[in-house]
């Protein structure tokens, strides 16, 4: 109950911040990896509810001590769901959908992991790791919405090269993907906070 009301706590926290923050500068987020350290930038003019929902997760240090618990090479790299133990972390309620907001999954940009209902994001994310053009938004219809990107790497995509290329099987859970040495997110902060 304690990282629920951490989690809304950091979530209405953002939810002020990015609204009082239109002629700001885009919010950036500092992963602290096992690999290295990663610098993300935000796009909330693109993405308000999805900057919104991940600044309340990182605020609330709900990344801190999870893992990137699906990686295949040339395609994604996926975390912030489960933590070393395969635990899967308490999560807010999930969000709509905003993945037709013009941002392409492109090398080097972070976007929403989901079910198959388009309006079932939390707090998994994933690094694309190559141009996923099958992953954009074509239609607003289940097959078609794609998903929401909702910012990019401006620092470190070595460090994600590093994690693209970690030998997976088996781990937990699942049966395959699962990098065989776990690659720990330690710490996730907003810069300047």
């Amino acid at each position: 109950m304690k990282a629920i009301t951490r989690i809304f706590s950091g979530l209405m926290m953002a939810l002020f911040v990015t609204a009082n923050a239109s002629a700001a500068e885009n919010p950036k987020v500092l992963f602290k990896t096992s690999k290295g350290d990663i610098t993300i930038e935000l796009f909330p003019a693109k993405a308000p509810k999805t900057v919104a929902n991940f600044l309340g997760y990182v605020r609330g240090k709900h990344y801190d001590g999870t893992i990137f618990h699906r990686v295949i090479a040339s395609f994604v790299a996926q975390g912030g769901g489960f933590d070393k133990d395969y635990q899967r972390q308490p999560t807010s309620a999930a969000i709509s959908i905003e993945a037709d907001n013009g941002l392409s999954n492109e090398r080097g940009t972070i976007a929403m992991a989901r079910t198959t209902d388009p309006n079932s994001a939390t707090d998994q994310f994933f690094f694309n790791l190559k141009f996923n053009g099958m992953l954009n938004h074509r239609s607003k219809t289940r097959q078609g919405w794609g998903y929401t990107v909702f910012g990019k790497v401006i620092s470190g995509m070595n460090i994600v090269g590093r994690i693209a290329r970690v030998p997976t099987g088996p781990g937990g859970p699942f049966s395959q993907d699962v990098p065989t040495e776990p690659i720990i997110l330690e710490a996730a902060s907003v810069v300047g906070e």
